[in-house]
């Protein structure tokens, strides 16, 4: 029992006193789960703050937010930690590190590190607590239950299952590799454009396509530029035949010209030999794509 108290008056005594505190009754305390093929939110609402929430999106690993409603925090660095719930009272809290806040000063965001760290000690009872200052110099704190986050936690689980592989930011730009002067797409090649077409399955916003193809000097001009012309076309026939509308397609072949590194090298001539894939949203009545070639 002594000990109890003794753990108990020592977690008060760590809080800097008088601090502006932010937490929601125990009674309150709620998780909400939505997301879709493209992210997951995890998020718990903070009486009179804003609120705390674990955001993966597709392709990467969760972040954790937190979000004001007004601007309550100064600018600078904020104390996050792991903390033990109020009433545990022989559980110690986890230091996880400094996080800085916005400028507008209503948020602030953890690493992928620190929000995976701060998953698991939710699932072992302990909440994210921030620990900062108001915009006038005053002691705040704001604090996540882990009450009632196995269910949420579950339902979070079941919500990124079905994430996509990539997001539009790791697609959006893609550099397909040929082996000398063949045309044939690598295992490699093809999944990453298997990938591509996956994605805009799931997000018909993305509707144009840009096929630039490029080549070493190893040969002339002209055979160059066919070659670059070819590769192109290699990857539009991909598209093409699993479903992409040829329309939304751009093809562009420039040859030798525009390496990415000096030909000095076969292992700069392999960098050379490519096709630059790029993603992008246009309007419809401005879309640019032709089902012809191009050359600069």
């Amino acid at each position: 029992m002594r000990l109890s108290i003794f753990s108990f008056l020592a977690s008060v005594l760590a809080t800097p006193a008088l601090a502006l505190t932010f937490q929601t009754p125990l009674e309150h305390v709620e998780w909400t789960v939505e997301g879709d093929r493209f992210e997951c939110r995890l998020a718990q609402p903070v009486k009179g703050f804003g609120q705390g929430e674990f955001v993966r999106r597709a392709g990467e690993d969760p972040i954790f937010k937190l979000q004001a409603q007004e601007a309550w925090l100064s600018r600078g660095s904020a104390t996050l930690m792991a903390a033990a719930a109020p009433w545990r009272v022989n559980q110690t809290d986890i230091h996880l590190g400094i996080v800085l806040v916005a400028q507008t000063g209503n948020s602030m965001q953890a690493s992928q590190q620190q929000a995976g760290r701060l998953l698991s000690a939710l699932l072992e009872g302990r909440g994210p607590l921030i620990r900062h200052r108001t915009g006038q110099g005053d002691a705040l704190e704001v604090r996540i239950l882990p009450v009632h986050f196995s269910d949420a936690y579950q339902r979070y689980l079941t919500c990124t299952a079905g994430l996509l592989p990539y997001n539009f930011e790791q697609l959006k730009q893609t550099r397909i590799a040929f082996k000398d002067t063949n045309m044939v797409l690598s295992e490699s090649a093809q999944g990453r454009l298997q990938a591509i077409v996956d994605y805009l399955k799931e997000d018909p916003t993305v509707n144009q396509i840009e096929l630039d193809g490029h080549s070493d000097s190893w040969g002339n001009r002209l055979s160059n530029r066919e070659i670059s012309r070819r590769r192109a076309l290699t990857v539009k026939e991909f598209f093409v035949a699993q479903g992409v509308p040829e329309e939304q397609i751009v093809v562009r072949f420039h040859g030798e010209r525009y390496p990415l590194k000096p030909n000095t090298s076969a292992a700069n001539r392999a960098l050379n030999r490519r096709v630059n894939v790029v993603l992008s949203r246009v309007p419809e009545s401005t879309l640019s794509a032709k089902n012809d070639t191009s050359t600069d």
